[in-house]
């Protein structure tokens, strides 16, 4: 059974974040075509182009990433066809580049909603993605896969991201009818969101990553 625990989780991950990528890619679509973006909504500027292109792409290729990286991440897709997983993976890559990089452009020239706070994890968090897209790929070519497949599930980790932040925000109100949160997103459930979504998963990544090389380095010891 343990064997198989990865592919289930991924796979019961990947089922899970379809509402989000329709959800992400139609808003982000509609908000580059739409004439009057503010309408689409209200993260969407009237007169700001290149940060609504900005955070249009970043809306549509992250919705793709989100679903692609749990897939690419199944340990029977990686073992049966590494050709695909290649190819797919440097796609990924591009998606994840393209992600971040618009998401950084909006912030830059518009901000947040939720002010200089979310701005600076906001931003982060793109670069994070990034760095780890970046790293997952230079080790691959490097040919070691032990750096590899641990840059791979800190990516996989990221790359869900914004559909985690969701996922605490419907749990929070279901819960607690929005407790801490207003719409201005200053709230102190708001404020501590920013950081939650995805440091708290990181450093749990981390911890398992660093569990299996020592016992790892034990078994050859």
């Amino acid at each position: 059974m343990r064997r198989y625990l990865p592919t289930l989780l991924l796979s019961v991950l990947a089922l899970n974040t379809g509402w989000f990528v329709i959800y992400s890619g139609d808003l982000g679509v509609r908000g580059l075509i739409s004439a009057v973006p503010g309408e689409v909504s209200r993260v969407f500027q009237d007169s700001g182009i290149l940060a609504n292109a900005g955070l249009a792409v970043h809306m549509i290729a992250g919705a793709v990433l989100t679903l692609g990286a749990p897939v690419q991440a199944l340990p029977g897709l990686r073992r049966r066809w590494p050709g695909l997983h290649r190819r797919f993976g440097y796609g990924l890559f591009v998606l994840a580049v393209v992600t971040g990089l618009g998401g950084l452009v909006y912030i830059m020239l518009n901000g947040t909603i939720g002010g200089a706070w979310m701005s600076f994890w906001f931003a982060v968090y793109g670069v994070a993605m990034i760095w780890a897209a970046t790293n997952t790929v230079y080790h691959a070519l490097a040919k070691d896969m032990r750096r590899h497949f641990a840059w791979a599930v800190r990516f996989v980790v990221l790359a869900v991201g914004s559909w985690i932040y969701r996922m605490h925000y419907a749990i929070w109100y279901a819960a607690t009818g929005g407790v801490g949160s207003n719409e201005a997103f200053t709230g102190v459930f708001d404020q501590v969101q920013v950081v939650a979504f995805f440091v708290p998963y990181l450093l749990i990544a981390e911890i398992i990553l660093r569990m299996q090389n020592g016992r790892r380095h034990y078994s050859h010891a």
